[in-house]
């Protein structure tokens, strides 16, 4: 299998004036793979803004690295699996956190939490097959990510779920994780002539052969050799082993096995140090008999790191190695010059420049306004009569009801950090040092990014970072994963340039740095194409652990929506769920807003006066209403119409997924008003209700000034939120 195209190869044998051996073929092959290289995409992502003062991406690091005081350092990774999950849901989902630990491991910091974000197919629609298979692909990425989270002692700590039909037969498996170091900690990476390579962890297998180019096409096969096989039990000592050797300044630079192999660790590395490398291939410790060199260089086995060791710490490395029973071997030395030369035995297989081989010719892809968008106008849709039955409907919908048959599957608490378990908040929340906290948030909307993928875009990195500012947090830099179909088609790559475009303004809009990220091309079945899927992890650091902001309605508390409410039904919830439409108006956003309200957010939980604090997001108010009242076990009275807006119908005001909103509660309603009277800019803040004075007033009333709109228990919008989706797998027995 090659990756390269005609005029790849032309330039290849141009910058090497000769022709390449089978191995260099090879491992340009995977390297220039568009999983690896990022030829279609590097220029443009190449445009996003990095904070000089805070951030480290230039220093030959796979994670991004952002320091945050007291002598810390954050690394931040995000990653898929999306090609082997399809294929084998449990291998394919675990060896995809395996991968992005190893990333953060490379730094030279310990893994201190996972996220994840799932995209599935159709779960309960009108095609039996479809539905069961959906089933089956969720329970065992599932499966996979919390057996081996729980297994390395990693906290799984939240994410976020999102189904569509165009993620029919297929899954999207993104996987954040984060890392923590004292500065003085963090790997050099650097070397010099003489010292040596070791390779560290699993033995060599044909396992995930072919993995980067199988990743760098559309799923029209099922080629399972190309899935990686997980030990996770190995994982978690070599984190040990590689968390001593760290503290002991034994190594000077470092690099996980990820897509490509040894191939592509061996280039970028030589690259970034500006060194050569000689390497024996026949040093490499396989699992398998008969394997050729050119397997040896390009598979994906798991569970490997590429280490760089100066002489005089060879014997006390290798004694931490021996005692916690590790596998390695010597596989060359880092030598003058930028050449990589490959030896199988004492045969040269390869000579070759690692910057010929990292640096791959960039692609100029055509764009195309997609034709599609011509026929998503707006359509009339008719008012309901009875807004209580579409509110109960909603909250069992796959994609806003609970998700804790997911989280309850993960160990959340491990490595006593985690302050907020997932669903207590709109974020997630780990304890730091001197009693500050670090709080993160996925979120992604492939249905409004198809209708608009600018807007789209927008609308999740607001979204994201929302959820941090409801923690009490500050946010302090952003990570992204842009997920696309194949960039040979104009229309598709249009949808990823007008992503990249919304990262960029908003970045440069609210001064927020992009710590890190992650282009995934030819996400398709057969062709079809999924729906652009930007996920966006935003991460923020707060300093009070006693103000963290909760999502959860208390008794006797008086309600507030902060912010506005316009007609943007197009890509909601309600409209697909109840009107069957994918059309309309996406939401759109006011930079200057978003910035403002968050502000006076995050100072009204600073203050103290904050008893809870929800954004609005997918549902609208409405559902971020029940879902406090749910979390809170409490009741509430509210005319809805008293919020801030320009909505002419009531469907609209009460589901409309405008930006920028959050609903507050506080006991103390006249401080509240107070700090937001003195805030630089007019923030919009109406109260619209109060909460039941206990816990045993269950009702939860929505009115329109005397009219009635919901009047229903809160058990009966509790049994829809919390039951659905286990109902949803439980319907076919797998």
């Amino acid at each position: 299998m090659s990756a390269l195209t005609a005029a790849e190869i032309s330039h290849l044998r141009k910058s090497l004036r000769r022709h390449p051996t089978e191995t260099e073929f090879q491992m340009v092959a995977a390297q220039w793979s568009e999983h690896c290289s990022y030829k279609s995409s590097r220029k443009y992502i190449s445009q996003l803004p990095i904070s000089r003062t805070r951030i480290g991406l230039n220093s030959g690091f796979d994670a991004g690295l952002i320091e945050i005081g007291n002598d810390l350092v954050l690394t931040v990774r995000i990653e898929s699996h999306n090609h082997p999950s399809a294929i084998e849901p449990y291998g394919g989902a675990a060896t995809g956190v395996g991968g992005v630990v190893r990333d953060i491991l490379s730094a030279g910091t310990r893994p201190i939490a996972l996220m994840n974000g799932l995209r599935f197919g159709d779960i309960n629609g009108n095609n039996p097959k479809v539905n069961q298979h959906t089933r089956w692909l969720l329970r065992n990425v599932v499966r996979g990510i919390s057996d081996y989270g729980n297994c390395i002692g990693v906290p799984t700590i939240g994410g976020e779920l999102e189904f569509d039909k165009s993620f029919d037969n297929y899954c999207l498996v993104d996987v954040l994780c984060i890392g923590l170091s004292k500065t003085s900690e963090i790997i050099p990476n650097i070397a010099d002539t003489e010292d040596l390579i070791f390779l560290l962890g699993g033995s060599t297998g044909r396992d995930g052969i072919h993995g980067a180019a199988f990743a760098s096409a559309g799923l029209i096969r099922e080629d399972r050799s190309a899935v990686q096989i997980p030990d996770p039990f190995l994982k978690k000592i070599l984190i040990e082993a590689i968390l001593e050797a760290t503290e002991k300044g034994y190594i000077k630079a470092m690099k996980d096995l990820g897509g490509g192999g040894l191939a592509c660790c061996l280039s970028e590395t030589s690259h970034s140090l500006g060194k050569g490398f000689d390497i024996d291939l026949s040093r490499v410790i396989l699992r398998e008999e008969g394997m050729t060199p050119t397997e040896i260089l390009i598979s994906e086995s798991q569970e490997r790191m590429f280490l760089i060791v100066g002489r005089e710490n060879r014997e006390s490395l290798e004694k931490i190695f021996v005692k916690y029973e590790i596998g390695y071997s010597i596989i060359g030395k880092v030598c003058s010059g930028h050449n990589i030369k490959i030896r199988h035995h004492s045969k040269v297989i390869a000579d070759i420049p690692s910057q010929i081989v990292a640096c791959a010719p960039l692609l100029n892809r055509r764009s195309a306004h997609p034709s599609y968008l011509r026929k998503k106008a707006a359509t009339k849709v008719h008012l309901p009569k009875n807004l209580g039955p579409i509110l109960i409907d909603l909250l069992g919908r796959p994609n806003l009801c609970n998700r804790s048959w997911i989280y309850e599957q993960y160990d959340s608490e491990v490595g006593l950090r985690t302050v907020l378990r997932p669903g207590e908040g709109d974020s997630s929340i780990l304890r730091l040092v001197n009693g500050k906290y670090l709080a993160m948030s996925m979120d992604g909307n492939c249905r409004r990014c198809y209708l608009d993928p600018y807007q789209g875009t927008l609308g999740c990195l607001s979204e994201a970072v929302r959820n941090v500012i409801c923690s009490g947090a500050s946010p302090v830099g952003l990570v992204d994963h842009l997920q696309f179909g194949s960039p040979e088609n104009p229309e598709v790559f249009w949808t990823f340039q007008q992503s990249v475009a919304a990262i960029k303004d908003y970045c440069d809009a609210l001064k927020l740095p992009v710590i890190g990220g992650k282009v995934s091309f030819y996400n398709e079945k057969n062709d079809s194409p999924i729906k652009p899927s930007p996920v966006i992890g935003a991460i923020g650091v707060g300093d009070n652990l006693e103000n963290i902001g909760k999502a959860r309605l208390s008794p006797r508390c008086h309600i507030f929506v902060i912010g506005f409410t316009k007609e943007e039904l197009g890509g909601s919830e309600y409209y697909l769920s109840f009107h069957k439409s994918e059309s309309g108006k996406v939401p759109r956003l006011d930079f200057a807003e978003d910035k403002r309200n968050a502000l006076a957010v995050s100072n009204l939980i600073a203050s103290g006066v904050v008893k809870g604090v929800h954004d609005c997001s997918k549902g609208g108010i409405a559902i971020a209403l029940a879902e406090s009242a749910i979390n809170g076990n409490t009741g509430f009275d509210i005319d809805i119409s008293l919020a801030s807006n320009t909505c002419d119908r009531i469907d609209s005001l009460m589901f409309s997924e405008s930006n920028s909103r959050y609903v507050v509660t506080t006991e103390r309603p006249k401080e509240l008003s107070e700090i937001l009277t003195n805030c630089k800019s007019r923030i919009h803040c109406r109260k619209i209700g109060h909460a039941s004075d206990s816990a045993a007033n269950d009702t939860v009333r929505y009115r329109k000034g005397n009219q009635i709109l919901v009047n229903l228990e809160l058990e009966k919008l509790r049994l829809a939120y919390n039951n659905s989706l286990e109902n949803m797998l439980n319907d076919v027995g797998i």
